[in-house]
C-alpha cells in the first residue's frame, strides 16, 4: 500500500478517534466510525448503546445508516468504513450486506472481533467481501479503550 493511502487511512481514524472520544464522554464505550467516499467523509457514527438503549447502537451501524441516507441507497459501493475497534458479527454482516467497499480498523477485538481476531466474517463466501486493512493506529485506538475501562473500575 502507498504511503498516500497510509497518510489517508491514519487522518481518517484519527477522525473515528475524535468520535470514540464524544462517545467516551457520554459514558459510551469510545468506539468512533467514519464513511469515506472520492476522498470525502460523507458519514459518521460512535457507540450510542447506553444512552438509545439499544444493543444495535454501535458506531458502524449508525455510520452504515448515516451514509445510506446521504446516497440514499443501501448500496455503499466506492466507500471505506474506518472504525477504531475491529467490527463484531453484527456489524461485519452489515458491512457485507451494504458493500461497502473497504474496512480499516485500530484495535484487534479478542473478544468479538470478526475480522481477523476471532474469526473472520470476510472469509466466507458471501456475494460481497471488502478488504481489510487492520492495526491503523492501534496504539492510539487500543490506548483509548484502556483508559475507558481503567476509569469504569
Amino acid at each position: 500500500m502507498s504511503n498516500f493511502v497510509n497518510q489517508l487511512d491514519e487522518r481518517f481514524m484519527k477522525t473515528a478517534i475524535a468520535l470514540g472520544e464524544e462517545a467516551a464522554k457520554e459514558g459510551e464505550v469510545p468506539v468512533g466510525a467514519v464513511i469515506v467516499r472520492e476522498g470525502k467523509v460523507i458519514a459518521t457514527g460512535r457507540n450510542r448503546r447506553e444512552a438509545l438503549g439499544n444493543s444495535l447502537a454501535h458506531a458502524e451501524i449508525e455510520a452504515i445508516n448515516n451514509a445510506c441516507k446521504v446516497l440514499g441507497g443501501w448500496r455503499l459501493t466506492g466507500c471505506t468504513l474506518y472504525v477504531t475497534l475491529e467490527p463484531c458479527p453484527m456489524c461485519a454482516g452489515a458491512i457485507v450486506n451494504s458493500r461497502i467497499d473497504r474496512v480499516v480498523y485500530g484495535a484487534a477485538d479478542m473478544k468479538a472481533g470478526s475480522a481477523g481476531s476471532l474469526f473472520n466474517l470476510f472469509e466466507l463466501p458471501y456475494n460481497h467481501k471488502p478488504l481489510v486493512n487492520s492495526a491503523v493506529l492501534e496504539k492510539e485506538c487500543s490506548a483509548q479503550l484502556e483508559d475507558f475501562f481503567r476509569k469504569l473500575r
